[in-house]
Parts: structure tokens; C-alpha cells; sequence
């Protein structure tokens, strides 16, 4: 795959940053300093990842924190694909909602098992070089010292004021104590910092994550919810890991796209895709109607199956191969005409995130890790600056379907990792972080780097859209007046909105030796190399 690095069609003023030993890239310029500490101590591009990773729980809790999932995917001459999400509570039990008409997005009833401390763990053991502790230590400091909040970040954490601040019951106070002191969010430039951030962390160090699952941390997590009506327990902790998982992918065109298997949506992506192949979109200019609409139409209909057929791999109804078949996407691809399709149903086949790529001369990491919706549940655990993810929001409450909500099981997960390889040779790590915007944005980055032959930095720049439901789609604010008028045409329902709602990424790729990175001009992020 070859990509021409001096081509930037679009005005983000952001170009690739190359370089032949290693390379980082992720939405937070101190997140993205911290991996590349790890390689300059002489580490790997895993002690980079999750380096950055864990300094990401710090510098952007507004997506993400210590009480996240997280996916990966890395290349070692091989892909290998690790799950890291957590289950629901041995106790949350469809008669807890009973009344409700859809899951609640706040509170202990959307609390899963946290498992990004465990993808530390786990990819450390396997690969990591350096020793786990010093991985901690950009984390550390800056949630010791202080750290600017940068713009993006604060503008988020801004919008969050509305949902956060409002609520009144004991188990959110220690939550906006920690996170909006003085009742108000922090401004960007402001410095804003964290001990019991530093001192949760240490404890995870020097542990080797024991304390968060098993020991004193694990304790006080069991002890809050006893205390304010959750139900996670000490048990439910314990009995977490995180799992090896054989990714999944189609051939584009050519160019093997790959993705960690349900209960994430990636499989989305990879639907949408083999929809996409029997239609030549190169023939259309990139910013034209006819592609938008293409893409759209494709990604609506992988939707429909997605949320009909996709939950934990334990309670699937349709095989995963028999989604991705080529056959079926063949029937798919029929019902796509000139207007858009109103209400796409599922077919019958037989049978608020962070983001972050890190790449050295022999290992590739895709790694993903979220709160779900922005800060997540709105509850902290008090004195350790742990935020609990509201993952169960997930779920759904339809009697019999995959999804549904059931103790000690996987919700459906927006977050995913992406992953390209051609002729059995690793291209490199990318993702879009953005819930439902994730496979849609994947599916863009994709056709900008194949059909379009977009440099990373290029295919991150240019303007996206966004399927809703029904003929809904949002366009971002760069897409030409023109396209928008065509759309709205062929009978979708078109809004045009700023960038925020279309999903932060980066990438990674090897072009001719050399390691090609990209960060997002959505958000604060930057690219390094070396």
C-alpha cells in the first residue's frame, strides 16, 4: 500500500510524522510523551501503549479512566487479539428494571466490571519489556503534580457540567468532588490534578493490578456499593479476566481489515465493507454524493443486523462467519438504490473513548479503552479517583435477544480497535473512538486509505458523516454544500453539526520501512516518531 505523504486535500495544517524505530500516536499530546518515554528508557511499543494508556485514564477522564474496558489488538508477526471488557454484576438481574422501558445511562445499574487494568496486565505479561511499575510513572506524576487540561478535553468536560452537577444522591458526591471542584469544570489551561488518581495508581503498580481485583482497592469498590445500593462485589471483581480472542476480518479490495469479534461492534465495519465491494467507488471524486450515499446505505443496513444479532459471543444466535459471509452481503447490497433506504431491517444470514497506536520494528498495538458515555456512570469511588464505567448501558431490555441484560455477562461494546494487513504483512494499527461513530468511522478511514489512496494524516482529515437511525445522518461542517443538497435529494434526512459528534482516531502505518503516523485533528492529540 503505498500512499503519497506529501497529498493533504483538507485544511487541518497537520501532516504525517515518519520515523524507522518507533511511533506514537493518540488523542493527548502528554499521553502520546509518556509512550515515548517508555521507548526512550529503552522499552517496546507495549510498554509505550500502555504507558499511554494508563497516562490517558489521567490527562482525559472525560472518555476515559482507571474504572475502564479496554480492547487491543497487536502484531508480533502474528495478530492477536485481546477482550478486556468486564461482565455485568453475579447480581444485576432483569428484575432490577422491572418498569423500565430501556436501561438507565447513570448509576450502579449501568456499572460493569472495570477491565483496563487487566489489559495492562495481560499485554505486559506477554510482551512487555520494561519493568511494569515504570509504566505508571508519566501517570503518576501527572496526577500528582497537575497537568493543563488541554482544549478539547475541557470543552468536553464543560458539557459534562449538565449531566454531572445535577445529580443528587450520595454515591455521585465523592465523583463531583473530584471532578468539578468549586461546582464547575476546568477551564483549558487551567491545571487540574489528581493524589488519590496517584495513589490508586501506585497501588496498581506495585501490585501488578492485584489490589484493583483482589485486594484493598477491590475492597473498597465492594464497600461503597454495599454502602450506597450497588451491587458489584468483591467476588464479581475477583473472578474477572481478560481473554485471547482470534480477531476477525474481510478482504477489502485487497487490504485484510481486522477487528476484536462481538461483543464489540467492530464486526459493523467489516459488514459495511463487503456491502461497499460491489460498488466501484473510486470512480466517484471523494467528495461527491454518490459515495456519501454509498457508504451510508452500507453502513445502515450492517447497523440493522448489528443491533439485532450482536452481543456477548456466549448468547449469539447467528454465527459470526455467517454475518461476513460474501454471499449474504451480496444479497444486502440489493436493496441499496438511488434513495436512501427509511427503515433498514436486520436480513436472515444463514446459519465519550480514547484511542491509541503504538508501533515499533517488530510489534503493532491497537488499543482502545472508554467509560462509555464520557465520565461513565457518575460514580467515583471515594479516596482512589477510580471512575466507574456505566458499560451496562449497553445492554438492552428485549425478552430473548442477545443483548439482553443478564448477571455475569458482556454488554454489547462500542469501543474498538482496528487493524490492516495486505498479503499476510502488518500495515498497521487505526481506530476512531466516538460510540456508535466508531465503525462509521472506520468504515471512512478505510475507503479514504483504499479506494481514495489517502496518506493516514489525510484520511483522518477529511469531513465525515454519521447514520443515526431511520434516514437520519449527520454531516460534518466541512462537507460541501453541494453533496449535502444531493443527499438531502435521495431522501435522507440531513444535519449538519461540528466536529465533536464525529469521532476522534489515529494510525499507524508501515510504507517502504517507515513507520507513518497520524493523530486526529478533532482532537488535541499529536503524532511522534522516531
Amino acid at each position: 500500500m503505498h500512499r503519497n505523504l506529501t497529498d493533504y486535500p483538507y485544511s487541518s495544517a497537520r501532516r504525517v510524522v515518519m520515523g524507522k524505530k518507533c511511533a506514537v500516536a493518540t488523542s493527548q499530546p502528554l499521553a502520546t510523551l509518556a509512550g515515548m518515554e517508555m521507548f526512550w528508557a529503552g522499552g517496546n511499543a507495549i510498554d509505550a501503549a500502555i504507558a499511554t494508556a494508563i497516562a490517558l485514564t489521567v490527562v482525559e477522564p472525560t472518555s476515559n479512566g482507571i474504572g475502564s474496558d479496554a480492547f487491543a489488538l497487536v502484531w508480533d508477526g502474528k495478530l492477536h487479539g485481546l477482550n478486556a471488557s468486564g461482565k455485568s454484576p453475579q447480581n444485576l438481574t432483569t428484575k432490577l428494571f422491572t418498569g423500565m422501558n430501556e436501561m438507565p445511562s447513570l448509576g450502579w445499574l449501568t456499572v460493569t466490571v472495570p477491565g483496563a487494568v487487566s489489559a495492562w496486565r495481560t499485554l505486559w505479561e506477554r510482551w512487555g519489556k520494561l519493568p511494569f511499575e515504570q509504566l505508571f510513572a508519566p501517570a503518576i506524576r501527572y496526577a500528582e503534580e497537575g497537568f493543563p487540561v488541554s482544549p478539547v478535553t475541557a470543552q468536553a468536560w464543560k458539557r459534562a457540567e449538565a449531566v454531572y452537577l445535577p445529580l443528587m444522591g450520595e454515591e455521585y458526591q465523592p465523583f463531583k468532588r473530584v471532578f468539578f471542584p468549586g461546582d464547575r469544570a476546568p477551564l483549558a489551561g487551567e491545571v487540574w490534578g489528581s493524589k488519590d488518581h496517584a495513589k490508586t495508581l501506585r497501588a496498581i503498580a506495585t501490585s501488578g493490578g492485584e489490589s484493583f481485583y483482589r485486594g484493598e482497592l477491590a475492597e473498597q469498590i465492594a464497600n461503597f456499593a454495599a454502602e450506597t445500593g450497588g451491587i458489584i462485589t468483591a467476588d464479581d471483581l475477583a473472578s474477572h479476566q481478560a481473554d485471547w480472542v482470534e480477531p476477525i476480518s474481510t478482504n477489502y479490495r485487497g487490504t485484510t481489515v481486522w477487528e476484536i469479534p462481538p461483543n464489540t461492534q467492530g464486526i459493523a465495519t467489516l459488514m459495511a465493507l463487503n456491502i461497499l465491494e460491489g460498488f466501484d467507488i473510486a470512480k466517484y471524486p471523494r467528495e461527491s454524493p454518490e459515495t456519501y450515499h454509498l457508504q451510508i446505505e452500507a453502513m445502515k443496513l450492517a447497523f440493522a443486523d448489528v443491533h439485532r444479532y450482536v452481543g456477548d459471543e456466549r448468547y449469539l444466535e447467528v454465527k459470526v462467519e455467517h454475518l461476513l459471509d460474501k454471499d449474504y452481503a451480496s444479497d444486502r447490497r440489493k436493496l441499496i438504490g438511488e434513495k436512501a433506504i427509511y427503515l433498514a431491517k436486520p436480513g436472515l444470514p444463514k446459519g465519550g473513548t480514547v484511542y491509541l497506536a503504538a508501533a515499533d520494528e517488530e510489534l503493532m498495538v491497537s488499543l482502545i479503552q472508554s467509560n462509555y458515555m464520557g465520565f461513565g456512570s457518575g460514580i467515583l469511588i471515594p479516596d482512589t479517583g477510580i471512575a466507574l464505567q456505566n458499560r451496562g448501558l449497553g445492554f438492552n431490555l428485549e425478552a430473548g435477544h442477545p443483548n439482553q441484560v443478564a448477571p455475569r455477562k458482556r454488554p454489547f461494546h462500542t469501543i474498538i480497535p482496528g487493524f490492516l494487513t495486505q498479503n499476510d504483512q502488518p500495515l498497521g494499527p487505526f481506530g476512531v473512538m466516538g460510540g456508535p461513530m466508531q465503525p462509521q468511522g472506520h468504515l471512512q478511514v478505510v475507503v479514504n486509505l483504499v479506494d481514495y489512496e489517502m496518506n493516514p494524516q489525510a484520511a483522518l482529515d477529511a469531513p465525515r458523516w454519521q447514520f443515526v437511525s431511520g434516514n437520519q445522518v449527520l454531516l460534518e461542517q466541512s462537507v460541501p454544500p453541494n453533496v449535502a443538497q444531493e443527499l438531502i435529494k435521495r431522501r435522507h434526512e440531513v444535519q449538519i453539526e461540528g466536529g465533536a459528534l464525529f469521532g476522534k482516531g489515529g494510525a499507524i502505518l508501515r510504507q517502504n520501512g517507515v513507520l507513518v503516523a497520524a493523530s486526529e485533528p478533532r482532537a488535541d492529540g499529536v503524532a511522534l516518531a522516531n
